[in-house]
Order: C-alpha cells, then structure tokens, then sequence
C-alpha cells in the first residue's frame, strides 16, 4: 500500500499516451537512482549510495529499490554493503551481478561507529562485495527470498580479491566477467601531485568473476600509464576477444588472455572521457551493411588542462567554469584504429550519456553545460562558504536530449528538434536506461555529501522520468508474432509475423524496411551503460497474400564476442518504428564456451506489390511486450529461483555441488548474523532519535550540521592510510606557502581555458563568467569528493 500511495502523484503521467520528444515524470524513485538495470520487461532495479533517504528498511535508510512498470509501483529493497561507486554486468542466465563499492559511512558521510560498520545506516564495507539478484517478473512473489539481493559481508565466497570503487565490469564470449581498476579509498582523482607512485590508493590490476581459474589479481599497465584519469575506465570486448580499453587521454587493445597491449593513438583535443570528465560513450551498432564492425563514439566530456585536474582531494581549478566539451570522435579499434573527428553534439556536456535507441540512432541526456562528475566541499581555489553551487563540481544543466544518427551524413547528424527540456537537474549519480517500450527512463541525480532536498541549487532527486523518441508519433505500431524467447550463435533460422495491421502503406516497402535488433539496455551509472550493445540480425522476408510479412531472420552471428551470453530485449521495426521488446537470452545461459553454430541460408525475399497495411494496429503508447515475451521453454530468467543455490549454479558452470552448498550455508548464517545484528540495533533507537535522526528534510547525524567540515584526521579524508593522508596534505596545499606555490604553478595553464558563457540551471539567462585569478589562501578542511 505504501509503495501505491507514492505512485499515485505519478500514475496519471504513466498512463498517458507519450507525445513524440515529450518528457514526463512517471515515478518516485523512493531512493536516488544512481545505478539502474532493466531486469526484465516488468522491472527496473535502482540503487542509490549508502545515505540518508528518509525511506526506512529494517529499522534503517534504504539505498535499494524496484520499479515496476506494469503497476507503476516502487517497492523497498534491502542491501546490506555500500554499493556508491560500484559496477555492475550481466550473467548469462539473465542475473546481474554488482561488484564493489565505497567502505561503510554514517549518516553525513562521516565515519562508521563499530570498526566499519555504522549501527545507524547499518551499512557494511562495500569495496569488496559481490551482490548477485535474480530480476523477478510481475507474476512472483516479491517478497520471496529468491527475489532478494543476494550478499555476504564477510564472506570470502562473496568477495573480491581486491579493493575496487569506481571500477569497470566487462563480460568476455563465455560470460565470465573481468573486472579492472578502482580505488582503494576515496578521492576526486587517483593520484597526488606531483605524480610518483600511480598505484597509490588504487587497485591497478583486474580479475575474473567468478574465479574458476583461481586466479590471484594481476598488473594492468594500462592502468598505471593512465593514473590518475583511469577510474571507470571505458572497456569494450571486440571480436577478436580482446578488449578495447580507453581512459585519460590513452587507448589500447588489451588482451585479457595474455595481458599483452597494442597501444592505438590518443584521444584528439586533449580531451578527457572517463570519470570525472565523464563523456558520452557508446558501441555504436553492428549490422549486416557493417558487416557486425564495433566502432565505439565518444562526445563530450572535458579538456580541463592535465595540471587542472588535481588529485585525491579535489581539482585545482573551480570545474563550474570550466565549459564542457562538445567535441565527438569515433574509433574503430580493430579496422583503422584511428580516431575520426564527427559532428560536435549541439552544446558541450560532462556526465551525458548515450542510449541506444531501436531503431539504431543513439539519445544522448542528462549532464551539464559545465564541471565534472564529483562533488566536495571546497576545491584548491574556492573555500567552502565561497562554493557557488555548494557541493557540486558541475553547473548548466542539460535538460534537452539530443539523438546522434551515426548514418547521417556529416554535419547532419545532430537533432534535438521538437524535443522538451526536462527542468529537473541530471547532473552527477544520474542514469538512464532503454525500456521495453522504447522510452528512455531518466532518473537519479545528487551531487551532494548526503541526502539533501531543501538548501542547495542541485538537490537530492528521486522524480523519474521518461522521454518518447519521435517514433511515438506513429499510430501503428508492429505486434510482431513468433518471437523468440532464446537465440543461439548460429543455427536454424525462425520466422516472425507481421500482420497487416502492424504497419501502413505499401507491403513491400513495410517488408524492405523491417529488421530485427537486439539490445541489451546495460547496466548504468555515472553516464556509463555497461553491457550496452545493438546487434541487428540478418533477415530475408516474404510478403504475403493477406498483406502480412513473414520475416526469415537468422540467429546470432557465430562469434560470441560480437554479443556477449546474457538477457537482451528483440526489437522488430517496420518503417522507423520498433515493436515493444521481446526478452530473450542470448547462448545458454550458463558461463561456459558458448557453442557455434553454422549460420542458416535464408530464402530469397518475396514481393508483393498489391499488400498494404491497414491502420489501427497497437497503439504508440502501448507499454507491453511483443509476442510470447515471456520463456515458455522454461529458460526464461525473469521468473524467480527456486533457492540461492539454484541461482548461482545456473550460472557457474564447473563449480562443485558441494562447494556450492557450503557457500550457501555460509551466506546464510552471515546473513542471520547480520540480521540479529540489525535488528538489536532497530529495537535499542528511541523513537525520537529515529525522527531526528531521519528528517526527510536535510539528514544529519544528532547534533551534527549536515555540510560541516569532515576533520582530515577521519577516515573519510581521501579513504587513504596515514601516510597516504600525509602525503596527500603535503601535496596538495594545507601548508599557505604551498598553496601559493600552486596557484602560480597552474596559472599560466589555467590562462588558456576557454572563456564562455554558461548558464547556473535550466532557463536562467546566460551570463559571461570568468576563471577567478587562483588565491593564495589556505581552506579550513579538505573533503573528499565523497
């Protein structure tokens, strides 16, 4: 009833017929949704950093949540570790996986009280977890444990090998996972200054999940050579099987078989992509007239001079007015391997992201005019009372989309015509994702310490929203019949219907245009959908006498590092408008080397030249999938796991029962553990201690302000070891003498940044800004970007 009575303000919006470039908030998100996946067509999981949403679960703040899109309901979901900063990657049984995070934090951002763990957020250290769900569809009993995060604290079989916050997850064709990079503590970038040791406070190395080959972490070169720009590292799989890697202003091809690298040529323009300059980044998709090439594009992001930057404790230049790249380049990494300058995106953006859409062209939202990704309390010029957008490092918020066609010609590939300007601030911990109607879902926002909803330019955001590409125009929509619930690498063709009132005008023209997409939406955060990949499918068609289309479609390609084993949606679009998605798994579900298969020769396409379509086919803004969207072969997923047990073992192929057992038993009494623990704390919090303790205002920890300065001397200073901390002060300018020192360092870089005009939030007039001469002047604390 609770989770109905916060849909109610939104369900009126959700109902509506989406207008074509309209946006429309949909949702309470109920916690901040800095990480989303699609699970499945019925749900949405959201994940926010461990803070103080006034959302309560098991006696403390809630930071997990679904969405349901049939119901258009939000419920409550409890996890236990510290997910800020994660990543996150497909199983290929459709379960998702979320590796690392942040240590545990109180309420503020302040220090844990019981020797990492916080008895009030009761949240465990996250930098080494391993979380596992299994997405469940409508019809499950969501309160079943077979529908819960599934974690263990403590628990080495739930564990990383290392230390990973901001790391990056890429599956490889079995759909064993590697996982590369991160800190080990907290910062705005991974270095000190001056730069001597690149591996301090990170984890420099990747390592597989799961560990079949017991294999301990290992060096990752390309990681020490991109200090201190290297968290998020953008990594994609090619079909070669190596991956191509790109962070600061370096790129690679690494092969993570071998760990040997073939360096490519830089990004151009000196500019920036990872995280905090966080461009938009994306695959862009593989068809049959490619012939399945990967050419990944990059736009946006920032040119901050390499001296501007900073290091763990915060940039040395004020980022809000520094303007954002508009700059964009393609790569294909395995044909020229070189960089090509494309058409710049209509206005510079830091934190955009890229969603592929179903018909191929790609939405870029979200973002900001200025800045970067992170958030502090002061930077290197610009104390704490003095911060013009509190805590935030980015400023201009971009509230129109812009849709990129990668096949337009030249300096015609950019449009944001007719599409609405979102007032709601998407600036850092947003996200968005594809849904199975071909809405984009926009959610999340918070670039401040903690929760905050009432005193800042940028608030805490929970409103979701969705955005109708203009192919919601259309008063027909395909409602494809025969769609496949699986698809094999290779092997026997199928066929898929289109009935003659899925589509108007000419048949043969309906048929020539039709195709069959794959897309897997990704697993989002920081502007990054990782997984997210478009494959079109090969297919012949036939037009027939009542005016229907059989389309003759082909599997896969035979080479699964084109698309990787896991859940994807099946779009069929007929004349630039795609269906509703079809969930499927693509291979078998299991981590193993998948099996290829010879490809099907397809019949030669068949015309008709008296077909036409008739109108009154499904409407535009019909929210279901396509047919048979749901595994009938009892492979499907989405529906729920009988036990925990089942879950991982559907997953790993090769590990021992035994091994699995013991490891189930073990979460399990982790988990009653934690539980006991949990509850001893709730059932000892005075009732008004709770009230003052979870204002749904401002949430601050008793008698502590909510923005007060962090002492150097708490762990939460950089996350670092003592010397670790020392050496960072030392560096960074506690000392006045050295403050002066940097500001007359950096000047002369500084003088060189472009001077534009930038705007504070959504509507405001623009006005001319100026880069502040650096002051000599030594700060009451240094905060992390945390």
């Amino acid at each position: 009833m609770r989770a109905l009575f916060f849909a109610l303000p939104f369900l009126r919006h959700a109902l509506a017929s989406g207008a074509p470039g309209s946006i429309e908030v949909v949702t309470n998100t109920r916690v901040s949704a800095m990480m989303m996946f699609l699970g499945n067509t019925d749900k949405v999981y959201i994940l926010d950093k461990a803070e103080g949403n006034a959302e309560q679960i098991n006696g403390h703040s809630a930071w997990g949540s679904v969405y349901d899109l049939n119901s258009n309901t939000v419920e409550l979901m409890d996890v236990q570790t510290n997910t800020f900063c994660s990543s996150g990657m497909h199983l290929p049984n459709g379960s998702f996986s979320v590796f690392g995070g942040n240590g545990a934090v109180a309420i503020g951002g302040g220090d844990p009280d019981d020797n990492g763990w916080d008895s009030v957020l009761q949240d465990f250290d996250g930098s080494r977890a391993i979380r596992i769900l299994n997405p469940c569809n409508s019809t499950a009993d969501f309160n079943s444990a077979a529908c819960q995060w599934v974690e263990a604290p403590g628990n080495t079989e739930m564990q990383m090998q290392a230390q990973r916050w901001y790391s990056t997850a890429e599956p490889l064709a079995t759909g064993q996972i590697v996982i590369m990079g991160g800190f080990t503590g907290g910062g705005y970038i991974l270095r000190v200054v001056p730069n001597t040791n690149p591996a301090l406070g990170g984890s420099l190395s990747y390592e597989f999940y799961p560990n079949t080959n017991n294999q301990a972490p290992q060096n990752l070169q390309f990681l020490f050579k991109t200090s201190g720009l290297n968290a998020y590292p953008h990594a994609f799989l090619m079909a070669s099987g190596k991956m191509f890697l790109q962070a600061n202003v370096s790129t690679t091809i690494w092969d993570p078989a071998t760990n040997d690298e073939d360096p490519l040529p830089d990004m151009p323009n000196g500019v920036v992509r990872v995280y905090p300059a966080s461009g938009a980044t994306a695959m862009l998709p593989m068809t049959p007239a490619n012939n399945w090439t990967q050419t990944v594009v990059f736009c946006g992001g920032s040119d901050i001079p390499e001296e501007g930057w900073g290091n763990f404790s915060f940039p040395f230049v004020n980022t809000w007015d520094v303007p954002a790249s508009q700059d964009c380049q393609e790569i294909t990494p395995e044909g020229d391997g070189v960089y090509h300058q494309v058409d710049d995106m209509p206005e510079g953006r830091t934190m955009g992201q890229f969603i592929i859409l179903p018909t191929g062209k790609l939405l870029v939202v979200n973002g900001g005019l200025n800045g970067t990704a992170g958030y502090g309390q002061n930077n290197a010029l610009t104390p704490q009372a003095e911060m013009p957008f509190q805590e935030s490092f980015a400023s201009g918020p971009v509230g129109t989309p812009a849709m990129y066609d990668p096949l337009a010609p030249l300096g015609s590939r950019w449009t944001n015509e007719g599409f609405e300007t979102s007032p709601i601030a998407r600036l850092y911990h947003s996200s968005a994702l594809l849904m199975p109607d071909g809405s984009v879902l926009i959610a999340g926002s918070n670039p401040n310490l903690d929760v905050n909803t009432t005193v800042v330019t940028f608030p805490t955001e929970y409103r979701a929203e969705k955005f109708y590409p203009p192919y919601f125009n259309a008063t027909t929509r395909p409602v494809p019949q025969g769609v496949p619930s699986t698809l094999s690498y290779g092997g026997a063709s199928f066929d898929v219907t289109i009935p003659a009132t899925s589509y108007e005008g000419s048949g043969n023209t309906a048929a020539e245009s039709a195709q069959v997409n794959v897309i897997r939406p990704g697993w989002t955060t920081h502007g990054m959908n990782m997984g997210q990949r478009f494959l079109q499918l090969n297919n012949t068609y036939t037009v027939n006498n009542d005016s229907s289309i059989t389309l003759h479609v082909a599997q896969m390609p035979p080479n699964a590092n084109l698309f990787q084993p896991g859940p994807a949606f099946i779009f069929v679009v007929v004349n630039g408008i795609p269906s509703n998605g079809t969930y499927a798994i693509v291979g078998s579900g299991a981590i193993e080397t998948q099996q290829l298969n010879a490809v099907a020769v397809l019949p030669a396409s068949v015309q008709l030249d008296s077909a036409q379509g008739g109108a009154g086919g499904s409407s535009a803004s019909s929210s279901g999938s396509g047919s048979n969207s749901h595994d009938t072969s009892g492979k499907n997923a989405s529906s729920s796991s009988s036990s925990h047990v089942g879950l991982i073992a559907g997953v790993v192929a090769g590990v021992g029962a035994a091994a699995l057992i013991a490891l189930a038993a073990g979460i399990c009494l982790v988990r009653r553990r934690n539980a006991r623990r949990r509850a001893g704390i709730a059932a000892g919090k005075a009732a008004s201690t709770r009230a003052s303790e979870f204002n749904p205002g401002v949430m601050t920890r008793p008698g502590v302000s909510p923005y007060q300065a962090v002492p150097p001397e708490s762990q939460l200073f950089l996350g670092l070891t003592p010397d670790m901390r020392r050496h960072s002060q030392t560096t960074s300018g506690t000392d006045s003498g050295v403050w002066e020192a940097h500001a007359q360092a950096y000047a002369p870089a500084l003088s060189g940044l472009r001077q534009e005009p930038y705007r504070d939030e959504v509507g405001a007039a623009y006005r001319d800004s100026q880069i502040p001469k650096l002051p000599a002047h030594e700060p009451d604390v240094y905060e992390p970007e945390y």
